[in-house]
């Protein structure tokens, strides 16, 4: 099973620097009812990832995914044509970036963060009137609507179908799929949770350098996902 893990890894990390996800996360940390929000945005994270991977494992057992044949040539062109795509987004984005460290710093509230960084969503302003179900909803929604999140966990699922191991095996390796995927929510959430208002100062420089660093943050995404395009060139070569 350490072999399959290992091939999950890529994955796993594209949906560990979603950030957005971080982001939003870190919002909620710094808002009213910090404490309760946090946990049902990690819940409804949690849940998105969880609920992605079974139903693909679902849709893979269906069509019997497992009884593959050697996939075509020209799928090997795809993978290596998408990763030279992807490298260069991530070269756009990284000369794009603009540091915004010291408007964050100045921040103290979820609606002053996102009017320090335009460029995140607006809806995120409203996040100190959220209820916990509207946060669980929110964490929900922004796995499970995120293309770059939700393939990751497609392409998790795919490797989990095609692997040969025993159920046990399979279901063993999903649920610390779901975890490790949860530990860039998981991590801070538990944190606040044990220091309570300790936690603030921490919170508050991690949510700094997160929001002054989206953009590196998105290339680093777009690179795991070449990478991971290019392994399975080589692979299917």
């Amino acid at each position: 099973m350490g072999s399959l893990l290992l091939q999950l890894l890529p994955v796993g990390l594209g949906i560990i620097i979603s950030p957005l996800a971080i982001v939003a996360g870190i919002v909620v940390l710094g808002s009213r009812r910090a404490r309760v929000n946090s946990v049902a945005y990690l819940i409804g994270w949690v849940a998105g990832i969880a609920v992605s991977i079974v139903v693909s494992l679902w849709i893979f057992h269906l069509l019997e995914i497992n009884a593959r044949r050697d996939p075509p040539a020209w799928l090997t062109v795809v993978h290596f044509l998408l990763a030279a795509v992807l490298i260069v987004l991530a070269v756009l984005v990284l000369s794009r970036q603009k540091a915004a460290v010291t408007r964050m710093a100045a921040a103290s509230t979820p609606r002053e963060v996102v009017k320090a960084a335009p460029s995140l969503p607006g809806w995120l302003r409203a996040i100190d009137e959220f209820t916990p179900i509207r946060t669980g909803l929110t964490g929900f929604g922004l796995f499970v609507l995120n293309p770059v999140d939700l393939s990751c966990a497609i392409a998790g699922a795919l490797t989990l179908s095609l692997a040969d191991v025993s159920p046990a095996a399979q279901l063993t390796a999903t649920i610390i799929f779901v975890v490790v995927s949860s530990a860039s929510i998981l991590v801070p959430v538990s944190y606040l949770v044990l220091r309570g208002s300790r936690a603030e100062p921490a919170l508050h420089r991690l949510r700094d350098w997160v929001t002054g660093h989206t953009g590196v943050m998105n290339a680093l995404l777009l690179l795991v996902i070449a990478a991971l395009q290019l392994v399975k060139g080589l692979q299917s070569l």
